[in-house]
């Protein structure tokens, strides 16, 4: 039986992806080779690549002054690979959690890193908002989800300095401004596709006019070189490219961005109403900085005792996925784009019930 998967990443993917990447792996098309043996560099792989890069341009917008590249190393070799490549005097960074966090540990390796907003004296329990940038800051780097705290933000606001975004678990769950960004960048594995391939789109002037022109950078650290190789330098990762397109083609035939924002807000919307209402749970973060992909929750006050129970519960039920990062403990529900109103509705008559139950 299909669990209800709740899954912080790797994530739920639509059951079309699983079915079209299984037959990928047996055989490719008709060409007689699995997509795990296909070369990188033959026209039946190259056909996949494109597509998967046509339909991020398409359902994003994205001007064409921009490239979509698929490297390896996940989300977190890009905080390093940032300031490494665009860091010359200063960066401004805002803290919303533990990837912001890491973002910043790794660009302080290569220059001055302004902390310009932080939610740390909260518990990351909101996201800050009307913050001042430095004008002399290189860039920008904003994260637009925060996956374990639970809070995001929804508007593309430009700025007077290049903006790079960490959107790595709410790609494709909204219409983005692409053109407010200079770079924005993610793992895969949280609402595209499965674990092992990192999206990068990049605004090509600033990639060439920005890169530090007085620090060594290996070849493959360069945004230039991808760029310019098509993200073929070295071999990708092929069948999670195949799984990032086949993701893509259901997005496309389910209302695009606009309609994974509308399933988006509708999930998220059955939950927090759960959660308000429920004597035995309450959400963590304030009003107007939650999370429509990730939502984290804890047991009510005096009610502590019971989160195991509510846990093995929910698993008697056929939900999995819901316990919290182990750094915040608690519950969190991760509702990404293939996520079913059906999963959700399943999770809330849970909640009734356990209610019911205990009370």
């Amino acid at each position: 039986m299909r669990k209800h998967i709740f899954n912080a990443g790797p994530c739920k993917l639509p059951d079309s992806t699983l079915e079209n990447t299984a037959k990928a792996v047996m055989e490719l098309g008709n060409c007689g080779q699995s997509i795990m043996e296909v070369s990188h560099r033959s026209k039946d792989f190259q056909l996949v690549f494109d597509e998967a890069v046509e339909l991020f341009k398409e359902l994003l917008n994205i001007p064409e002054n921009y490239s979509v590249l698929f490297l390896g190393g996940g989300a977190s070799t890009q905080f390093a690979t940032i300031p490494f490549n665009f860091l010359k005097n200063k960066a401004a960074y805002v803290n919303t959690g533990t990837w912001s966090s890491g973002a910043i540990k790794e660009a302080k390796l290569f220059g001055e890193v302004e902390v310009i907003a932080s939610s740390e004296d909260k518990g990351y329990t909101f996201y800050p908002q009307n913050f001042e940038v430095p004008a002399d800051a290189d860039y920008l780097h904003l994260t637009s989800n925060n996956t374990i705290r639970g809070t995001e933000f929804f508007e593309d606001k430009a700025y007077d300095v290049p903006v790079i975004c960490d959107m790595s678990s709410d790609i494709m769950s909204r219409p983005v401004d692409v053109s407010k960004y200079a770079m924005i960048y993610g793992g895969c594995q949280k609402n595209l596709g499965a674990a092992g391939v990192t999206f990068v789109i990049i605004n090509n002037d600033f990639a060439e006019k920005n890169l530090v022109a007085d620090r060594v950078i290996p070849t493959m650290w360069k945004y230039t070189t991808h760029i310019n190789k098509g993200s073929m330098n070295n071999t990708p990762p092929c069948i999670n490219i195949f799984t990032v397109k086949e993701t893509l083609k259901w997005v496309k035939a389910n209302g695009g961005c606009a309609g994974m924002e509308k399933l988006a807000i509708e999930r998220c919307d059955m939950l927090y109403a759960e959660m308000e209402r429920n004597s035995m749970f309450r959400p963590v973060v304030e009003e107007g900085s939650r999370s429509r992909m990730n939502i984290p929750f804890v047991m009510a006050e005096g009610k502590e005792d019971l989160m195991q129970e509510f846990l093995d519960f929910s698993v008697s039920k056929n939900i999995v996925g819901i316990k919290g990062h182990r750094s915040v403990g608690g519950f969190r529900a991760s509702t990404y784009n293939a996520c079913t109103i059906t999963e959700v509705e399943a999770l809330v008559a849970a909640m009734k019930e356990f209610e019911s139950m205990k009370a």
